[in-house]
């Protein structure tokens, strides 16, 4: 069953001079982890904005096309029942605290109490996701006074709370440290185990290369690639699109080059290793 599709997409802001989308149409299916790559000003946040119904309600400007949750029509859902089905993840976790809590749990909380869930079912939801991304210890903080990489995860939490089935995560790891990085991808792959659909907008290629079940290539607003994590990253004209490739990607194209026959580009490390000892006959 397909969770998102994009049908013939094309989006132009109403400042802009240029579409941000053209012709864009992929399909995600239930229960997988698409990342979209591409370089800046490619259009991955406007796919984000889009599937999450920002644009063009928020983010006015001209659609052609038709962007649909669960086969309905995006531009014609109710945005509030929208808000229970995508739960949405800024790049800048700083704009997604509310801003009127005083306590962690009280922002976890706050989704929650907005759609009038039940004291009893907003205790028990909180306190699960509190527990499953590891932030049960900042419970009592203040979030205006965490650093960035715990706003995320609070960020993050409050969604998983709020529990939808579709995910959209832009760029969460943009101002995180390493060990703030692997917190998030933890989380993400909680939530992929879940069975839950996410669009995942990253930079972080090995990330991407490990975790994801499908990657979409963008280039100035057209999508040109849409496949699996091995069949994009064999590509080497992606680095010509201003997507880099996965460090074994990048060993496997050179041997190629230097005229191995290796029988596949290896994309991550168990790849590498096994590609590497099954040439050397181990």
């Amino acid at each position: 069953m397909i969770g998102v599709e994009l049908k013939d997409v094309s989006f132009s802001y109403a400042t802009a001079k240029r579409k941000a989308l053209e012709g864009v149409s992929f399909k995600v299916k239930n229960g997988s982890l698409c990342a979209i790559v591409g370089a800046n000003g490619s259009g991955k946040t406007t796919i984000c904005n889009l599937v999450r119904g920002f644009a063009p309600h928020f983010y006015t400007g001209n659609i052609a096309g038709q962007v649909l949750i669960h086969g309905d029509i995006v531009k014609e859902e109710n945005l509030n029942m929208l808000g229970t089905q995508v739960g949405f993840i800024f790049q800048n976790p700083f704009v997604q605290i509310s801003g009127s809590t005083d306590t962690v749990y009280e922002e976890v909380a706050f989704g929650l109490e907005n759609l009038g869930v039940e004291v009893s079912q907003i205790c028990k939801k909180v306190d699960e996701s509190l527990r499953l991304t590891g932030i049960e210890h900042l419970r009592d903080n203040n979030p205006a006074e965490l650093s960035g990489g715990q706003k995320q995860r609070v960020a993050l939490c409050a969604i998983l709370a709020m529990d939808p089935d579709i995910y959209v995560i832009d760029e969460p790891t943009s101002q995180l440290d390493p060990q703030g990085t692997e917190d998030i991808f933890r989380i993400i792959k909680l939530l992929k185990d879940q069975g839950k659909t996410i669009i995942l907008v990253e930079h972080k290629i090995e990330l991407i290369a490990e975790y994801a079940d499908q990657v979409i290539v963008l280039d100035k607003g057209k999508l040109i690639y849409d496949g699996t994590p091995s069949e994009i990253f064999s590509l080497p004209d992606l680095i010509s699109k201003g997507v880099s490739l996965p460090c074994y990607a990048q060993l496997g194209l050179e041997m190629r080059e230097r005229g191995f026959d290796i029988s596949y580009i290896p994309i991550v490390k168990d790849e590498a290793v096994d590609l590497f000892k099954k040439e050397r006959g181990v």
